[in-house]
């Protein structure tokens, strides 16, 4: 990587993304990436290795994004990159079933309890499509609960806003997704118990499904109050509803496992991606035989991928959980991320900054506010212009964190003391910068 740019010719970000504006809707193809939220032109990049990401202006920035998580063992881990090697020279797409398709749900279903069957999908999305078409099936029932701020794809069902209290419907929260494509949802405020008890009075015999991040990672990292998940648990045993958890991003992230394991809340269906897929486009949701019977070709519930199970994305997922089992580095993952959190909180302290942190494992966010933030309410109340002036002094220091003050951040094995203790030493100089000015 030492002489990754020699010969390389360096591009200006703002050129290029003035160009991607002339091919791509808004030069991009996830909105996030845009740098909306946070101003100025994203970075365009060319390479990654380890905990650095290469840009095509020249920088190497650590990074703290990873692919929004799923790169939990740095990027271009070689134990990764060689079995990726040896799958292409196999061939790419086979649209017929492999072996490598069961091992790897032998590997997910060893690793989580409430998991007895498997579906491959390619994207986080479609599991969560499949999980709730499951549960609607199983349940011959229509509605589903959701909690505000919680991300779950953008199926047309899933995008709604709230509205103003447990009993409202679901509004679309895009153009172009009929009112008649939402009216099943139900939206409440996370860690509100209450709320979901109010919703399932109302909805007494017509709910299939309650749909939740264990810990939300698309509001910052927000965790579940004390027996929030257990109320959900309890609630759904008692109407015969399904719980569903949506592991998309906690699923092997927190824990060998997922936030269930973590948590010790077990869901009746879950959803994953990222993660096991190594860095490769992959989804996957599952639960019990009994449940997942209703799915064809055993049940009359219709789900079908032509690239799911491609024996390239099959390959680095198993690659990546046979490490992540055999490393087992959570522990040091989570000390590593406290390290960073404290110091991070320590820095705004001693500027007179109000800021709030919160983590799980290896998954932080912070907040730019007094308030202690369990919901997407109070994470909505955080000062954005901080948040922004302050990360945009972070790319100055090539610090990359996830440009969104509603996002997760995240460490790697890959990240080394080193790495903290740069990150920490620019963030101390850039709230000494901020609050001189």
């Amino acid at each position: 990587m030492k002489n990754f740019y020699q010969g390389h010719i360096l591009k200006n970000h703002a050129e290029l993304f003035k160009t991607a504006h002339r091919y791509l809707v808004g030069g991009v193809n996830s909105p996030v990436r845009s740098f909306k939220p946070i101003g100025g032109d994203p970075v365009f990049l060319k390479q990654a290795k380890g905990s650095k990401i290469y840009a095509e202006d020249g920088r190497k920035l650590t990074d703290y994004c990873l692919s929004w998580g799923a790169m939990i063992l740095g990027h271009a881990y070689r134990e990764v990159v060689e079995a990726l090697e040896h799958a292409v020279r196999q061939g790419t797409s086979y649209g017929m079933p492999t072996c490598l398709e069961t091992e790897l749900a032998k590997l997910i279903v060893d690793a989580i309890p409430s998991m007895e069957q498997v579906r491959l999908t390619n994207s986080g999305t479609e599991a969560v499509m499949g999980a709730i078409r499951v549960a609607r099936a199983h349940t011959q029932r229509d509605k589903v609960v959701k909690f505000e701020g919680c991300y779950h794809g953008h199926a047309d069902h899933l995008l709604v806003k709230t509205g103003s209290g447990a009993n409202t419907l679901g509004i679309p929260d895009s153009l172009g997704v009929p009112a008649d494509f939402s009216k099943h949802t139900l939206v409440v405020s996370y860690n509100n118990i209450e709320q979901v008890k109010e919703t399932f009075q109302q909805y007494y015999n017509e709910i299939a499904a309650v749909i939740v991040e264990p810990v939300a990672g698309s509001m910052g990292v927000v965790m579940p109050e004390p027996n929030f998940l257990k109320g959900l648990r309890t609630l759904c045993d008692e109407h015969g509803a399904l719980l569903i958890f949506d592991e998309v991003t906690t699923g092997f992230r927190l824990m060998y496992g997922g936030a269930q394991n973590y948590l010790g809340i077990l869901p009746d269906l879950t959803c994953l991606g990222k993660i096991i897929g190594g860095g490769m486009p992959i989804g996957a949701f599952g639960g019990p035989r009994e449940i997942m019977k209703v799915l064809a070709p055993l049940g009359g519930a219709y789900q079908e991928d032509t690239l799911s199970g491609n024996p390239i994305v099959v390959t680095a997922g198993i690659a990546t959980l046979k490490c992540l089992n055999r490393l087992q580095p959570y522990s040091k993952l989570a000390s590593a991320t406290q390290k960073l959190c404290k110091g991070i909180q320590d820095a705004a302290d001693f500027e007179g900054f109000k800021i709030r942190i919160n983590a799980a494992g290896s998954m932080f966010s912070f907040f730019f506010t007094d308030q202690k933030v369990v919901h997407y309410q109070s994470a909505a109340c955080q000062d954005t212009d901080s948040f922004r002036e302050f990360y945009q002094e972070l790319l100055q220091r090539n610090i990359y964190f996830s440009p969104s003050p509603f996002e997760a951040n995240f460490v790697s094995v890959a990240h080394s003391e080193k790495d903290l203790e740069n990150t920490l030493q620019a963030v101390r100089n850039i709230f000494k910068k901020m609050r001189k000015q």
